[in-house]
């Protein structure tokens, strides 16, 4: 018995039926990817320039092929992001798949992803583009560095302020975005993301309606780095750390936001109905149990804090 990397269920195989037919309900098995880890990022490399996808990270497009069961990686119309295993820092996939499904835990919009397995059993995490629809046509979607008229070098040259700014501004009904906001940079807070920058957000333009896009990125960098010490990524009442819950809740909730009492609430509780469940999702996840131990403790250090 094995756990699925996409469902993180009990299975017999090394995926499991419901994680395949989350692929592809014509699909009864997945082949393991063609490359290492070290062949994948000297492909991400070797195709930079030919494919709309950047970032730190090293990052390939891909398609399911379900006659053949597998993936393909391809330059274009791909359905899929894949991110190998990072040479200088350890469990990035499995960090991000981790943290992408707690954050679906409290309700917030993530793209479907997982893991899957390649050479030597080595994970590579995978995300389906929420930016193509069925028949792979481009959905409009602007970072919020785009919005904001700034770029790679200086997206991380504004505030939280400012991102309720480019809410307020761009946003159909912001009211509804703004509560967003707040649900995300909590979570991000809680589960030691301290990258969000202006181009983790992103606003999509979908049937004449302007909202914020679903979440992609999403990482403990915190027990990534190790030694930063920074908790949040821009600036939040004028600091990156020692972030305190009347930052959070009184000054960008209440003040900065303008959410009321019951909307605040009802996000809190979803946090405190969940935590327990996260800590269980920790600890049947793919990271390692140094990794595990430091994951729990972070958020619960977090979490006591807010509440």
């Amino acid at each position: 018995m094995t756990i699925c990397p996409i469902t993180y269920e009990h299975c017999e195989k090394l995926y499991s039926k419901k994680g395949l037919n989350k692929l592809s309900r014509n699909l009864e098995f997945l082949h393991p990817l063609l490359f290492s880890s070290s062949e994948l990022r000297q492909e991400a490399s070797r195709r930079v320039g030919k494919i709309s996808i950047q970032g730190v990270q090293p990052k390939l497009s891909a398609r399911l092929n379900v006659k053949k069961h597998c993936f393909e990686l391809v330059d274009k119309k791909g359905h899929y992001i894949l991110k190998p295993q990072i040479a200088d820092y350890h469990q990035v996939p499995e960090n991000e798949d981790l943290t992408m499904k707690l954050a679906s835990m409290v309700s917030i919009d993530v793209p479907f992803h997982g893991l899957i397995y390649g050479k030597n059993s080595e994970l590579t995490y995978f995300i389906r583009r929420f930016d193509r629809n069925l028949r792979n046509h481009k959905i409009h979607v602007e970072d919020f560095a785009q919005l904001s008229m700034k770029n790679r070098n200086t997206k991380y040259n504004s505030s939280m302020e400012q991102v309720i700014k480019t809410v307020e501004k761009f946003c159909t009904f912001p009211v509804v975005e703004k509560a967003k906001l707040f649900q995300i940079t909590l979570f991000c807070f809680l589960t030691g993301n301290e990258d969000m920058h202006l181009k983790n957000f992103s606003m999509i333009y979908k049937e004449g309606i302007n909202l914020l896009s679903p979440l992609y990125d999403l990482l403990n960098t915190t027990i990534v780095l190790s030694s930063t010490t920074e908790e949040l990524a821009l600036p939040l009442n004028g600091k990156k750390s020692k972030i305190k819950r009347q930052d959070l809740i009184n000054y960008f909730a209440m003040e900065k936001l303008k959410l009321n009492s019951k909307v605040i609430e009802k996000i809190l509780l979803k946090f405190q109905n969940v935590f327990a469940s996260w800590n269980q999702l920790i600890n049947i996840s793919f990271l390692s149990d140094k990794n595990k131990s430091l994951y729990q403790n972070l958020i619960s250090s977090r979490y006591n804090r807010i509440f």
